[in-house]
């Protein structure tokens, strides 16, 4: 019965220097020297091989290669990857501390689904901010939802197996 039950820990928050961009939310983090891969919470970004994969990749390393970040994870998932918001200084004001939210910008620019499959796991503020930032980028047509019929990655990997 443990076995089937979620991964779910309280995980000290980590600042670590982004040294891989895996894909559109999945990103390697080393603190020291250990490294973490990390999952970006809340938000769901097209696979590497789908439409968009690669563009959503892209976005997510113009704004985080190389930078140090601050990850505040609230569970590792099946994988054993850490389950968080990632924090950076945006790259238009690098004195500004972690004030940017990775996830919140993937979802901004239109390169990813807030996954609200794990909706319940945010606070009520950060369910609002996703929630608007994905009906803005949709209302705008930007990115994926300049596609007439972007396939959500969950759905994408369902019709992939």
């Amino acid at each position: 019965l443990l076995a089937l039950a979620p991964i779910v820990q309280a995980v000290e928050p980590l600042s670590g220097t982004v040294v891989r961009i895996v894909d559109g939310d999945t990103i390697v983090v080393e603190v020291g020297d250990k490294r973490h891969r990390v999952r970006l919470a809340a938000i769901d970004a097209p696979e590497k091989k789908q439409p968009w994969g690669e563009s959503s990749t892209r976005s997510l390393r113009r704004i985080l290669a190389g930078q140090q970040v601050q990850v505040d994870a609230h569970k590792k998932d099946r994988w054993k990857r850490l389950i968080g918001y990632v924090l950076v200084a945006p790259p238009d004001c690098p004195t500004c501390g972690y004030t940017l939210d990775a996830g919140l910008y993937q979802l901004t620019v239109g390169m990813a689904w807030h996954f609200t499959r794990y909706a319940k796991e945010q606070t009520p503020e950060q369910r609002g901010q996703y929630e608007v930032a994905e009906y803005e980028a949709r209302a705008k047509r930007v990115g994926i939802w300049s596609d007439p019929d972007p396939v959500p990655p969950w759905e994408w990997r369902k019709r992939t197996k």
